[in-house]
C-alpha cells in the first residue's frame, strides 16, 4: 500500500498535471493516476506524412501565468506565438467576413446592419440592469444588442469555445465579467474600459501560443517533471473515506493490467471529468455525486486535413472562420493552423482543422469517422474554396469533449466547494469549475495544489 502521507491525483489531463506539478514543487509527495496509457487528456499531437495535427485544443492564450509555466518547464525555446493582428472571420451568406475586434471597427464593418452597429457603439451611453434571475447568454445578448449580434457574433463564439447552445448557457457561469460589469456600471463597454489595467502595465490581450512540436509539448513536459510518480493505464474503480487515529484517509481501489490494488492517501484530488468524479465520490457523498452527474457535456469531432497550397483559390491568412448555425453547415468552425504557426506542414502545403458536432448538432457523432471527414471536406470546398481531396486527413471523435456551463451550473460549483470544506482532504480540479480554457485549467490546478498543501501542513501542525 502506498505511503499514507501522499496526495493522490486522479486524472492526467492538463488540470491534474498542473496540480501534481505544483504539489511536487511545494514538497508534497504526489502520485498521479491516469486511466489512459498516456497523459494529456484531450490535448494531443499527431504527425502524419509531414503534417502536424492537434487532436484537441489547437492553441492556448499566453497569459502571464502560462508563460511563467513555460519558462519553469524549460520549453520556452519551443514556444510559438501567433500574430496578434491575424484576422478572424465569420461566414455570412456564404461569404467570409472579418470579425470587427473593437467598437471602432464595428462602425465600418459590413458584417452587421446599421441598427446592430449602433446598438454596440451606443451601449456605453446607455444604462441597464441585469434581471434578478439567472440569464442565458442568448437572452442577455438579445436584451442588450439584438438578434443579429447573437446570431452572427456571439452564437458562433459560444460554439467555438464551449461547443454549446447560447439559449442554455448561463451568462453568470460562462461569462461572469459581463454580468458584473452591467451590474456595477450599467454597461459592459464602460465596465470593460474601467476594468482595463493602467497604461504601461500590459502590452495588450494575451497572444495565441503553441509549440513547434505541437500542444503535447506542454503535457509531456509536465509529466516529465512529475516523473515516475505518473502512473498511466490505471483505472480508479472506487474511493472510500476511512477514519483513522491520525485523521481521515482515502482508500483508492484501482485496476492496472488486470491486477487490482489499493492505495491510501491523506488527500485526494479528483481531476477527472464530472461524470467520472460523480462515480468516484458516490460512496462518500451521494448528494455531491448527484450534483456532479448533472453537468452536461458536448460531443465534438476534430477533423484535421493537409493540402497543397495550389488547392487554394486564395491564401488563408488569419486565425480561421466561425460558422453560424443559420448558414446550415455541420462545421462549427475551422482553424487555419499553417497561417498561425510555422512548421505545421512542408513548403507548398498547409494544414487546417475543423470542428463539428457540439450541442446544436449531436447527430453527426453517430456517423463514422470517414463519413464525418467527407462531410467536413465537402463543406470546406464551398466555404474556403479548396479544390480536390486532402493529401491526408485524420478524425478524432470526442463523445464528451466540453462541459456545459448551462443555467444552474453555479449551484453545482457551490456544491463542490461546500463539499471541499465539509469533507477535509477531498479536492476537485477540472475544466468544469472555472472555465474550459487551458490557462483556466492550469490556474485551477495550481490553486488546488496550494489548498492541498495547506491542508496537509495544517494536519501536520495539529498532530505535532
Amino acid at each position: 500500500m502506498a505511503d499514507p502521507q501522499q496526495v493522490v491525483v486522479i486524472g492526467g489531463g492538463i488540470s491534474g498535471l498542473a496540480c501534481a506539478f505544483r504539489l511536487q514543487q511545494l514538497g508534497s509527495p504526489v502520485t498521479l493516476l491516469e486511466a489512459a496509457d498516456s497523459v494529456g487528456g484531450l490535448i494531443g499531437t499527431s504527425t502524419q506524412d509531414g503534417f502536424l495535427f492537434e487532436t484537441g485544443p489547437q492553441s492556448f492564450q499566453g497569459t502571464d501565468a502560462m508563460l511563467d509555466l513555460v519558462r519553469e518547464l524549460g520549453i520556452e525555446a519551443d514556444l510559438c506565438m501567433a500574430d496578434p493582428r491575424a484576422p478572424r472571420y465569420i461566414l455570412r451568406h456564404g461569404q467570409l467576413q472579418k470579425v470587427p475586434m473593437s467598437p471602432q471597427a464595428i462602425v465600418s464593418s459590413s458584417l452587421l446592419g446599421v441598427g446592430s452597429r449602433w446598438k454596440v457603439v451606443s451601449e456605453a451611453f446607455r444604462k441597464t440592469k441585469p434581471p434578478s434571475e439567472e440569464e442565458s447568454v442568448a437572452d442577455f445578448v438579445r436584451r442588450k444588442f439584438g438578434h443579429e449580434i447573437l446570431e452572427y457574433l456571439v452564437a458562433p463564439f459560444v460554439s467555438g469555445v464551449y461547443a454549446g447552445d447560447p439559449e442554455k448557457l448561463s451568462l453568470r457561469a460562462a461569462f461572469p465579467s459581463l454580468e458584473e460589469w452591467e451590474r456595477e456600471y450599467g454597461s459592459i463597454l464602460r465596465g470593460a474600459m474601467k476594468s482595463r489595467p493602467p497604461k504601461g502595465t500590459t502590452s495588450g490581450p494575451p497572444r495565441l501560443c503553441s509549440f513547434r512540436g505541437g500542444m503535447a509539448t506542454l503535457t509531456r513536459a509536465l509529466a516529465t517533471h512529475v516523473g515516475q510518480n505518473v502512473r498511466g493505464g490505471v483505472h480508479a474503480d472506487a474511493v472510500t473515506r476511512v477514519q483513522t487515529t491520525s485523521g481521515p484517509r482515502y482508500e483508492i481501489r484501482m485496476t492496472q493490467g488486470g491486477r487490482q490494488e489499493t492505495v491510501s492517501a491523506r488527500a485526494l484530488v479528483l481531476a477527472t471529468p464530472a461524470y467520472t468524479a460523480s462515480h468516484l465520490v458516490a460512496q462518500i457523498s451521494s448528494p455531491l455525486a448527484a450534483s456532479l452527474s448533472g453537468i452536461a457535456y458536448a460531443a465534438v469531432a476534430v477533423v484535421a486535413s493537409g493540402y497543397y497550397t495550389h488547392q487554394l483559390s486564395a491564401e488563408l491568412d488569419g486565425f480561421g472562420v466561425l460558422i453560424p448555425r443559420s448558414e446550415k453547415y455541420h462545421t462549427l468552425g475551422t482553424v487555419w493552423n499553417s497561417s498561425l504557426f510555422p512548421e505545421r506542414a512542408r513548403d507548398g502545403q498547409f494544414t487546417i482543422t475543423s470542428f463539428a458536432g457540439g450541442v446544436t448538432d449531436p447527430e453527426i457523432m453517430d456517423k463514422t469517422e470517414k463519413e464525418i471527414a467527407a462531410i467536413v471536406q465537402q463543406e470546406n470546398e464551398h466555404i474556403l474554396e479548396v479544390t480536390g481531396s486532402p493529401i491526408v486527413s485524420a478524425v478524432w471523435k470526442h463523445p464528451k469533449a466540453l462541459p456545459q456551463y448551462n443555467l444552474g451550473h453555479g449551484h453545482v460549483v457551490r456544491a463542490i466547494r461546500d463539499a471541499e470544506r465539509e469533507i477535509p482532504g477531498l479536492f476537485f480540479s477540472s475544466n468544469y469549475l472555472q472555465g474550459p480554457s487551458i490557462p483556466k485549467c492550469v490556474e485551477q490546478g495550481f490553486q488546488t495544489a496550494h489548498a492541498v498543501h495547506a491542508h496537509l501542513k495544517g494536519r501536520a501542525l495539529a498532530a505535532s
